[in-house]
């Protein structure tokens, strides 16, 4: 995948509801205004990719409580220069889990634009990101890394005593609404 397929998926991409409708008119925008919207080096923001994970049977979740962030959330991260969003989460999802995909679907699966706190040298910026489903073995053997403080597999209905963060919430919810 390259920057002009992840512009035309983002232009068949179809919105769970009007405010991810509005992100992914953003995140276009940006992709298409932006050549280097995958660099970090771009200050305004840049395109991440991210995954949401569940088990075979779509019944629970697997979140991150997030080091530098401090909140639970899906796996994923920066590009890097990497104009292939899909790789860039499956190799997130390996990075921060251990573990792999079942399956690969490069379908996107939710957007999301938010604002990422200023954090020593880099200021105040916006994550343009894509995010993918990923099924995985939920048996396998989860390796922590430096970036997350923690994980846990969840029953989807457990999700919101974890979390309030709105975009979890969606996926959730559009998980529950989608057929398998």
């Amino acid at each position: 995948m390259n920057r002009n397929e992840l512009i035309a998926d983002l232009r068949q991409y179809v919105a769970f509801n009007e405010k991810e409708e509005a992100m992914r008119e953003k995140l276009l925008a940006f992709v298409k205004e932006y050549e280097n919207c995958f660099d970090r080096s771009l200050l305004i923001g840049h395109v991440t990719a991210s995954c949401w994970v569940v088990n075979k049977s779509r019944t629970k979740v697997l979140l991150i409580h997030h080091a530098k962030l401090n909140k639970w959330l899906q796996p994923g991260g920066h590009c890097d220069g990497d104009e292939n969003t899909y790789q860039v989460a499956e190799k997130e999802l390996l990075e921060e889990t251990g573990l792999v995909a079942l399956k690969k679907d490069t379908t996107i699966f939710d957007v999301d634009v938010h604002t990422i706190p200023e954090r020593k040298s880099v200021p105040e910026h916006k994550h343009y990101d894509i995010r993918y489903l990923f099924e995985v073995d939920e048996n396998a053997p989860l390796i922590k890394n430096h970036e997350t403080l923690g994980m846990k597999w969840l029953v989807m209905n457990d999700v919101p005593n974890l979390t309030s963060e709105e975009s979890i919430l969606r996926m959730k919810n559009k998980l529950e609404l989608s057929p398998s």
